[in-house]
């Protein structure tokens, strides 16, 4: 029995034995190893050996990069203003040995030396630069923490600021300020793009003008064009009926009678209208009727007597014919009527001179002659 109790001791030994002389190191950590109170040895990761009872691990630290957040902290800035600034450091220990016995506690001590670089560097700052200088705030910071940590093993790869938030007051002020740019922006811009609209609208009235007034002036040169080829044209067209007229009268060769037809055709003309009671007589009819006449006198079939003896008027002057008695009126209207009849029997083909007109032919008709007035 009781080499049984000494042997199940002497189990037990070994196996504490064992446990003791072997340590096992996890990944990215490493074991800080002490000798009666004494740093001897760093084990790395893995599988170590150590003296039992004599070598202790005494601390194991983390070599990955940590995250450590602050809470927020009052710093008053240039222009004695309070506002909170939150922090967030990553840093990662380089040294074991030195991060274990240069320094208590590194993160304690990596928070109180942020905070007191913070306010030195956001004092020397305004409001206004605090906000927008974030950048240059992180870049100051870094700095002085890599300087003061160095010696501690620890590595401050970054430095962000979080959040800054000024008072209450300060942000109301701020709003309304940011408010008021904007809306002077707004007004700006709204006066701007008036402006280059009255402009373009300016420009495009000048353009409208320009083409309206060009094509006005095309348009009438168009017009002018178009009225003098029309006046051309009517011109040319006048002149050839004046040729083709009067190479009718040419070839037609026309007498004495027929033209001093033509002309007595012309006198109820003159007399048209309700209103005339005098007439004016030209002097050229005059020598027409002794053209006519003198052709009545050698034509045969005419009265000689018509009318009584006859009298010669003299048809050279201008001067009004009043209305004579109803004897004498009846004697011109049968003279005229003998005349037209005899000149239109005279101007047909085919009719000889000496031929005397008949009741049937249209050339005595005494409705052509209008009534003398």
């Amino acid at each position: 029995m009781v080499y049984l109790i000494v042997a199940a001791v002497a189990v037990l030994f070994v196996i504490v034995f064992l446990a003791k002389t072997v340590r096992i190191i996890p990944q990215a950590r490493a074991g800080i190893v002490e000798r009666f109170g004494k740093y001897k040895e760093t084990l790395p990761a893995g599988l170590n050996i150590v003296v039992p009872f004599i070598d202790r691990v005494r601390y194991l630290i983390d070599l990955r990069e940590q995250v450590v957040s602050f809470p927020p902290q009052p710093v008053i800035t240039e222009d004695n203003l309070v506002v909170s600034i939150d922090t967030v450091i990553y840093f990662q220990v380089t040294d074991p040995v030195a991060a274990t016995y240069e320094i208590a506690n590194y993160i304690s001590a990596v928070e109180q030396l942020t905070m007191t670089t913070l306010r030195n560097i956001v004092g020397g700052m305004d409001l206004e630069q605090t906000l927008t200088s974030r950048e240059q705030i992180n870049t100051g910071l870094r700095g002085v923490l890599d300087e003061a940590t160095g010696k501690w093993g620890i590595r401050v790869n970054r430095v962000e600021i979080k959040g800054i938030d000024p008072p209450p007051s300060i942000k109301d002020a701020m709003e309304k300020q940011m408010r008021a740019d904007r809306d002077k922006r707004a007004l700006i811009l709204t006066a701007e793009g008036q402006r280059q609209s009255a402009i373009l609208t300016a420009e495009g009235n000048k353009q409208s003008a320009i083409l309206n007034a060009e094509g006005d002036r095309e348009s009438q040169i168009l017009r002018a064009q178009a009225d003098r080829e029309a006046a051309i044209l009517r011109a040319q067209g006048e002149g050839q009926a004046i040729q083709t007229v009067f190479q009718a009268i040419h070839d037609g060769q026309p007498d004495q009678s027929l033209l001093a037809y033509q002309y007595l055709q012309m006198m109820p003309k003159i007399a048209e209208g309700d209103a005339n009671k005098v007439w004016i007589v030209p002097s050229e009819i005059g020598k027409a009727l002794e053209g006519l006449g003198s052709t009545m006198t050698n034509l045969e079939g005419i009265p000689k007597g018509v009318g009584g003896p006859r009298k010669r008027v003299d048809m050279g002057s201008s001067e009004p014919i009043l209305p004579s008695s109803d004897a004498t009126l009846r004697e011109t209207n049968a003279a005229v009527e003998a005349a037209i009849a005899e000149a239109e029997t005279a101007a047909k083909p085919g009719r000889s001179a000496g031929a005397a007109p008949t009741e049937t032919d249209p050339a005595v008709d005494p409705g052509e002659v209008p009534p003398t007035q």
